[in-house]
Order: C-alpha cells, then structure tokens, then sequence
C-alpha cells in the first residue's frame, strides 16, 4: 500500500482551482438533498432564532467557536498594542513614554491578555467549532456548558480590564509573585482585580474541558475508534485533561491570596506561620501545564492540516498521538525549574532538571514526524504549508532553549534575564500564533465558504515570520549581556541599546505582519472566492459537509473506516458494503434535537441523546456570576447577596423541562438494530 493518497487524475502534485477539489469527489455523507422534507425538518429542529434573541441563545457550537476565535484575536491585538508601547519605553535608554507603575500594569495586561485571554481560548475556538464535525457529531455533548464557558471567559476579560481605565490594572506580574502581590507591599485593588479574575476566568476553563473530555469519549460517529481520532482531537483532549488538573489549584492559590489581602488570613504570610514559596509552587503547577494546554492543540492543527499539503499521510501518527499525551504527562512534574533559584534541596534540582530535559523527547518525535512528512510527501506551496513550516522552525528554536534552562548551573545564570523572555515569546507566541494564522487560512473556506488571498498571505507570512524572528531573538542576547526582565528603563552605558533597537523594530514589522492577516481575512470575508465544499482535498470529516456547514452538520451520521474517510477508497479503505449500505438508511435522528452516543472506545452506537435547545441562561449565569465578583471587589455585599440569587434563578431556568420541538414516535433502540430515520 503506497503513504500516499493516489490520485485518479494526472498531476497529484498540485491543487486545482479552489472551486474544483483536485481528486475525486467529497462523499455525500451528512447531506441532505435540496429542498427535502429531511433537510427542512433538520434545518427548523437546529438553526439558531435570527435577531438578538437568537445572539443571546444560541447553543451551536459553530457560533460559539466563531465567537472564541473573534474575542481572542481581540485580546490579541489589544496585548499586541500594549506590547507595542512597552517595546517604544524600551527602544532607547532612559525612556520616559511610561512611567514605573504604568509600565507594571502594562507590563502584567500584557502577560495576562496573551497568556490567558488569547493563547487557549483562540484554540478552543477551533476546537469548538471543528470538534462535532470532525468527530461526525451534530454538537458537542454539552451545549449549554459550552456557551456557558465563552460567556464566563467574555465576561471574564471585560472584569479584568474594567480596571484599565481607572489606572488600578493588575501591577505585580502575570506571576504575581507574593510578597510583592501581598496588602503590605500592594494596597490598591490591583490585585484583587486579578485574583477575581483568573477565578472567574479558571471557571470557564474547567467546564469547558469537562465538555471537551465528554465529548471525545461519547460523541465520536460508528467507526471513529481512538486509533482513528484526528491528532487535534489529541491534543485539545490531553490539554482539557490538564487544565481540569491544573487549573484548581491556581484558583484556588488566587482565592487564598485574596482571602489574605481581605480578611486577614496568612496563607503567604511568613511573619504569621505562611509560606510565600507556597504560591510559587501553586502557581507553577498550573503554570507549566499550562503551557503545553496552549502548545499541543497547536501542534494537533500542524500534524493534521500539514499532511494535506504534503499529499501523503502523518508520518508517525501513533507515535505522535502518544507523545502528545506524554507532553502533557511529563509537564506535570518539571513546575519546579521555574524555581532553581529559590533554594530548592540539590536531590529536587535533579530530578527536575533531568525532567525537564526528558520533556523533549516527545517534542522531537513530532518534529521529527513533520519533516519526515514534508521529506516525503509531495509539498503544495499554499499559504498555510509556509506558517505550519515557518511553526517547525520556531518549535526548534523555542525547545532549544528551554531545555538549555532546564540545565540547573546555566539556569542560575539565565533566570530572570531577558534570555527567558525570549523563549517564553518564541513558545507562546510563535508556537501559537503561527499554527493558528496557518490554521485559519486552512479552515476560512470552512467557516465562510470562501477563500483567503494567496499573494496576500504568503505576504503578510514573510513579514511576520522575518519581524517575529528580528525582533524576539535579539533578546536572547540581551538576556546573555545581563539584561534582567521586568526592567522598567536601562542606562546607556549598559551596553543593551542596539538588541533593544533591533527588538522594537522587529516588533512593530510583527505588527505590520498581523496587519496585512486582518486585511486578508476582511477582504476574503466580503470578496474571496467561492471556495468549495473541500478546497484542499483534505481528508477529515470536516470537509464532507457544506461550506459553511448547515445548522445540524449531518443529515445522516457517517460511518467511517480509516482515520482519512476522505480518502478512503485512495488508501484501500473502503468501508463494507453493508456498512456503506446502513450509511444510506439510517441514523438520521430528526425526532426532536437528536445526537448519537457511541462507546467510548470502539464507537460503537449505543444511545441517542436528546440535546437541549437554545436558552438565556448560560449568558444570565456567567453575567450573574461577573456581577458577583464586580460585588466582591467593590466591597458591596447586598449586590453580591442578590447576584447570588441571580445565580440560583439562572441554574433553575437552565434545569427546568423543556418540551421537544418535533418529537414524534421514539425510534426503536439501537441495540435493537431498527433502521433509523
């Protein structure tokens, strides 16, 4: 069996016209034909009300995952700006365009916005909206949650810099280190604003892993068994899994460090029997993980969407598949190399150092699963292929030096200079950022049904990737020449002016970069041409249905039996005739808002769930729950009494009964084997 996928057409090895898939046909699962009474009854049992009823309401995962990716690009270019001003206090010596404190709630904006409030929820964006339809899905399995987490995350940016304005943002770090972050040393609202924050900001990044985690093990379509599972899905699965680790204990750090600042407790206070290393090691057992939650689904949109380019299949799924799950694994027990310097016993300082080093190895065999699918498949030069490659090159970089901090001596030396921030950037931002530009040019056909600029892409690439490399590798030495971070201002006989220059120049051509991307994607949104059901060839689920997909993503549940349906029959796949048989007959579940629950390993069918329909509440109970800590911060307990109630009201409205739109005879039970539909 050849790796790649043969074409019945001469000249596999580039694309058609976007119009035009290059090879064969897109299978008709999931469709229904135009104007049938299925596809009506469908339509009328999922679409969303039009109007701001329907803005408020609405459960579909496809809206919620636009949604997420918009608000974190918003995020993104607000700590883009923010970035920006830093990097002008910066340019030249004894600056004075910020002064200290604002330079510190700059500062800490920045690290929180990109951190928090861009690098995960712009993945969940993708992940919400491509998750159903790549697992052959009509939603995820917990819709309301689902719309509950992007209002709790909204809701939770809007509180954050609700401060901004008034001058009391966040000023003690994105880290927040304690005593510095303690009432004697901050005694302005500027860090309750941020420990409030992250814990309304940590609720909505527990239910929605909760959803994700569900999902995957419950609504995957007949056939999708775990050895078939796209490697996107391992890796927003393996970073849910962590963050439903991690994320309570730093919620639950933050909560104790305001309780402290507000009612006098001495979590952190060492005069009082505290410990303030304590916060550090609740911190970093988030912290680190974290990094991978915001890394991995990243790495899962390269190993899926890069092979389409290379016309052949991952080189090394399995392997890949498992090293992703290791990442996330290992990364559990490597916190402790954020804190060589405070002291930790010489037995902690190997162990962690040598962890820390390990953590590398499942990081190269996907690098190495990445070129070896580039070496050995047949590259297309579209827009996407060049960010997903300029992504390698940028993983080397980044990996590179964190295993260099991961060696104690160089680490006592590198901690808090300017050499960590540059790796922090080329981590979270160029292992971010470029994966989700690359991934965007992939799936804009999806989402709109139209395509992005060619020339204009490959454009705005060569200036962020040229920008993005001026302007955070120069830090590497800054931080070499003793440059420390969180450095307010520099003296000009310190010997950091010209990497400074060189850095800020680089960041604005960044800019620039990101710039020429949101012109692209207006332009494309109004004016692109027609893409076509499945532009690329792709392989996955996603590309079966309709662009953009109907409300109810599958006319007809599909079967599948590989983990390229799409190329199937190419790679000597074909699913059975009696399965292909049954494809065509049942399991259209339009007796109300239907899904099928499969097992979660084989997937194979056993339930159908009644999904719920659209509903105010999500959006009353993470407006509440905003309104509560708005209460909690200000001091003003009656309100946060009545939000409370708020509170209540919304989760009774969210249980109470509903009635069916559409329901009719039940369906016989699939164990039964009844012909569905």
């Amino acid at each position: 069996m050849t790796t790649d996928p043969p074409s019945p057409q001469s000249g596999a090895s580039s694309m058609s016209h976007p119009e035009i898939p290059a090879f064969g046909r897109v299978p008709e699962w999931g469709r229904a034909p135009e104007g049938s009474a299925t596809r009506k009854g469908l339509e009328r049992l999922w679409e969303t009300e039009p109007g701001w009823r329907g803005w408020l309401s609405t459960v579909d995962h496809k809206t919620i995952g636009l949604r997420y990716l918009i608000t974190a690009f918003v995020f993104l270019l607000m700590g883009g700006v923010e970035a920006l001003v830093m990097r002008l206090q910066l340019a030249r010596p004894n600056a004075t365009v910020l002064t200290p404190e604002q330079y510190n709630q700059l500062f800490t904006m920045h690290g929180v916005t990109m951190i928090f409030l861009y690098a995960l929820p712009v993945l969940s964006g993708f992940s919400n909206y491509l998750w159903p339809l790549i697992l052959g899905s009509r939603d995820m399995a917990f819709p309301r949650l689902n719309a509950l987490s992007y209002w709790l995350f909204v809701f939770a940016g809007i509180f954050l810099y609700s401060s901004f304005p008034f001058g009391q943002s966040p000023n003690a770090g994105w880290f927040n280190y304690v005593p510095l972050s303690g009432l004697e040393y901050n005694t302005g609202p500027n860090v309750d604003v941020y420990a409030l924050g992250m814990v309304l900001l940590g609720a909505s990044t527990t239910v929605g892993s909760a959803n994700f985690v569900v999902t995957l093990l419950r609504m995957r379509a007949p056939g999708m068994s775990l050895d078939r599972v796209p490697v996107l899905v391992w890796g927003t699965l393996t970073a849910s899994g962590g963050n439903l680790l991690a994320v309570p204990v730093v919620s639950l750090a933050f909560f104790m460090l305001w309780l402290d600042r507000q009612f006098g407790t001495h979590f952190f206070d060492v005069l009082n029997g505290g410990r303030p290393l304590l916060w550090q090691h609740m911190f970093w057992m988030f912290a680190h993980p974290w990094v991978y939650a915001v890394v991995l689904p990243a790495m899962g949109i390269v190993s899926d969407a890069l092979p389409v380019f290379c016309r052949r299949r991952l080189v090394g799924y399995t392997p890949v598949a498992l090293a992703t799950v290791a990442t996330m694994i290992i990364g559990f027990i490597v916190w402790i190399h954020h804190m060589f310097a405070t002291g930790i016993p010489a037995l902690a300082l190997a162990f962690f150092g040598s962890a820390s080093m390990v953590i590398s190895i499942p990081s190269a065999i996907a690098t190495f699963a990445w070129l070896a699918t580039i070496w050995t498949g047949r590259p297309v030069f579209k827009t996407p292929f060049f960010f997903f490659a300029g992504f390698v090159l940028l993983f080397v970089i980044g990996g590179v030096s964190g295993v260099m901090t991961a060696a104690v001596p160089l680490d006592w030396q590198l901690n808090d200079t300017y050499f960590v921030v540059a790796h922090l950037h080329y981590v979270l931002l160029g292992i971010n950022v470029f994966p989700v530009i690359g991934g965007i040019y992939y799936w804009f056909p999806k989402f709109t049904g139209r395509m992005m600029s060619e020339r204009l892409g490959k454009i705005g690439f060569w200036v962020m990737f040229v920008g993005f490399n001026l302007g955070f590798f120069p830090m590497h030495i800054a931080g070499l020449l003793g440059m420390p971070r969180r450095i307010y201002t520099y003296g000009a006989d310190m010997g950091w002016n010209t990497v400074n220059m060189i850095t800020s120049i680089g960041s604005f051509v960044f800019a620039l970069g990101v710039l020429v991307f949101l012109l692209d994607l207006i332009y494309s949104y109004k004016r692109g041409p027609i893409a076509g059901d499945n532009p690329w060839d792709a392989p996955t689920l996603e590309w079966s249905v309709s662009s953009p997909p109907p409300p109810y993503n599958f006319a007809t549940i599909p079967f599948i039996g590989s983990g390229h349906p799409l190329w199937e029959s190419r790679l000597g796949h074909e699913m059975p005739s009696e399965a292909r048989s049954e494809l065509i007959e049942g399991y259209i579940l339009d007796h109300g808002r239907e899904a099928l629950a499969t097992t979660s390993l084989s997937a194979i069918p056993d339930a159908i769930i009644k999904m719920p329909s659209d509903a105010y509440s999500p959006f009353y109970l993470g407006l509440f729950s905003a309104l509560l800590f708005a209460g909690l911060l200000l001091h003003v307990w009656w309100f946060a009494g009545a939000c409370v109630i708020g509170i209540a009201a919304s989760l009774i409205a969210w249980m109470w009964p509903e009635r069916t739109l559409g329901q009719r005879e039940p369906y016989p039970s699939v164990q039964e084997g009844g012909a569905l539909g």
